[in-house]
């Protein structure tokens, strides 16, 4: 946050060239957190002796495989292979250009011209033109991440929790991977998808019932609260400008009516979508999604708890906190940990602190000129 003094942060320069880090306790994914971009180093001198010119291409001093060449804004982005990288020998690539492109049709088209040789932002709804069309240069596959939606449970009526349990079960899954999303996700039913070594995800309770035998369940308990077509249930479900969020919202306001949930959208593009709930404002419902910092289940589970910035839902359990804190303080000893991670995820998914609703995967353009590629559930690729 920027508030704790430095000498109380327990790092320090130990020389020009190392860094160390006191941890509170032993944390398994520590090394892995260090390759997220939070944690690059920068150079201070040049800062000081640039100043907001340090990032401009010549002045940016950077320790990875490749150094900034060229960017132009709106065009390109040109990074050159870095003679002083200590695995340099190891890089085969020269030169690599990136091109920002807001329009996804028109990266297809370059893609199939041959200008591009990986593009990562297909438009679902083409997915099975694209495979007929590409082959196996169409990589699909699970990746670390999950599509949710916030729910506000320090409010009435939504901090009632057979309420949220209601139009959590209600809601159906497969029609939203296979209809919506083309396939392109998997339903879900826990925080932490699928894909992390020693972790078994808690799923909803729910998970194995029928669709038909969900709906009459949570109709049940929403008559028990007083809801149904006489008095139904408001709903606003706020999503950030896509054409999938759009109709995933869509398919659930549809799903969700013959229970007597009358469900209305408030769209806003990203900025004030994120804006909104990072700044803890009024909503009920809002569409959220959460892709894996490093491979290991709080990465999913941090989110929800009191003090994260991103607990959108403002979900506060003690139970929770305690599970949490007690995965913290057994690092030391993995599977005691996912143990103790396994019970916090428990009693997140049975309060219904989030609704998760599918998991990612994703979807690459490969060209076949391109070697090396390695799927990944993380879908990075050095």
């Amino acid at each position: 946050t920027g508030k704790m003094k430095p000498e109380e942060l327990a790092v320090k320069a130990v020389d020009p060239t190392t860094f160390e880090v006191t941890l509170k306790a032993p944390t398994p994914y520590f090394l892995e957190m260090l390759t997220h971009q939070s944690t690059y180093p920068v150079n201070k001198a040049s800062i000081e002796k640039l100043g907001n010119d340090w990032i401009k291409a010549g002045n940016l001093v950077s320790n990875g495989a490749f150094t900034l060449a060229e960017f132009i804004p709106n065009d390109h982005i040109k990074v050159v292979k870095s003679k002083t990288f200590h695995g340099a020998a190891d890089v085969k690539l020269d030169v690599v250009n990136y091109f920002p492109t807001e329009d996804r049709s028109t990266a297809i088209k370059r893609f199939e011209a041959g200008e591009i040789d990986y593009n990562d932002d297909i438009p679902t709804e083409q997915m099975a033109d694209l495979k007929a069309k590409f082959g196996d240069q169409l990589k699909i596959g699970p990746y670390l991440g999950t599509y949710y939606y916030a729910i506000k449970t320090d409010k009435a009526p939504w901090d009632n929790v057979e309420l949220r349990n209601a139009v959590s079960m209600a809601i159906d899954r497969d029609f939203l991977a296979e209809k919506v999303w083309q396939n392109s996700m998997l339903p879900g039913y826990s925080m932490v998808p699928p894909g992390i070594e020693g972790y078994t995800s808690a799923m909803a309770k729910f998970a194995d019932m029928s669709q038909i035998d969900r709906e009459d369940e949570a109709k049940k308990i929403l008559e028990k609260l007083g809801y149904g077509p006489n008095k139904p249930l408001k709903m606003e479900i706020r999503y950030n400008t896509s054409e999938n969020h759009k109709n995933t919202a869509v398919a659930i306001q549809e799903q969700l009516k013959p229970l007597g949930i009358d469900v209305t959208m408030l769209n806003t593009d990203t900025k004030t979508h994120y804006g909104h709930l990072e700044q803890k404002g009024d909503f009920d419902v809002a569409r959220a999604g959460w892709i894996a910092d490093y491979k290991d289940p709080e990465s999913f589970l941090g989110i929800s708890r009191k003090a994260s910035g991103n607990n959108y839902s403002d979900f506060d359990n003690a139970d929770y906190e305690a599970a949490m804190d007690k995965a913290a303080a057994a690092g030391g000893k993995p599977e005691e940990r996912m143990k103790d991670l396994e019970a916090a995820e428990r009693i997140l998914i049975d309060q219904v602190g989030q609704i998760p609703l599918l998991y990612y995967s994703y979807k690459n353009l490969v060209s076949s000129k391109v070697e090396g590629y390695s799927p990944n559930v993380m879908d990075v690729h050095p």
